[in-house]
């Protein structure tokens, strides 16, 4: 059986010829090793003629198919992190704001909800500027709203941010860290 320590893809079994066993006849002038790539003999008939029936989908001048709403609404979760992220920040921003302030917390609720509803036509505006320019102008396909994401993130993030500074210990903490 030959030397047991060579990996097993490398062993090979010699079979030895047989008479009356032989390699039978080719036909359409098949050669062993020869591709019959570029040459120009008899066309070949196909058994079945191949008919091509406008579908609609991908002739030119033709709709787009149209998608089912969980597409839709997978594709809008994508990314979905990010948001979650930047609402979570302001909302802590928030609260110490809201809390440091002292008094009735309606008014403060009040600008969060339209802060968050602001925030909510940002991306909306984001999705709208990403369809016109990547997929109607570029010509190419979304497969995500990351990037409405990362934008109403950014903008959440930053109005965190904006509500710590009205905070007055906050911004007195963070100028005795700086300042030592």
């Amino acid at each position: 059986m030959g030397d047991q320590t060579q990996p097993w893809a490398e062993r090979t079994v010699e079979v030895p010829p047989q008479p009356g066993v032989g390699v039978p006849q080719q036909r359409d002038a098949f050669r062993r090793g020869v591709a019959p790539v570029g040459r120009s003999g008899t066309p070949r008939t196909e058994p079945f003629p191949v008919v091509e029936e406008p579908t609609g989908t991908g002739w030119p001048g033709a709709a787009a198919p149209r998608r089912p709403m969980s597409w839709h609404i997978s594709q809008l979760r994508r990314g979905g992190e990010w948001s979650a992220a930047g609402v979570l920040f302001a909302f802590v921003c928030w609260g110490i704001w809201a809390i440091s302030g002292g008094g009735d917390l309606v008014a403060p609720l009040l600008i969060f909800v339209l802060s968050l509803l602001v925030a909510a036509g940002l991306f909306a505006l984001a999705r709208l500027v990403g369809r016109v320019v990547l997929e109607q102008r570029l010509g190419r396909v979304r497969h995500s709203a990351r990037g409405a994401h990362l934008v109403t993130a950014v903008f959440l993030t930053g109005l965190g941010v904006a509500w710590l500074q009205q905070t007055e210990w906050v911004v007195s903490a963070w100028n005795w860290i700086t300042n030592n």
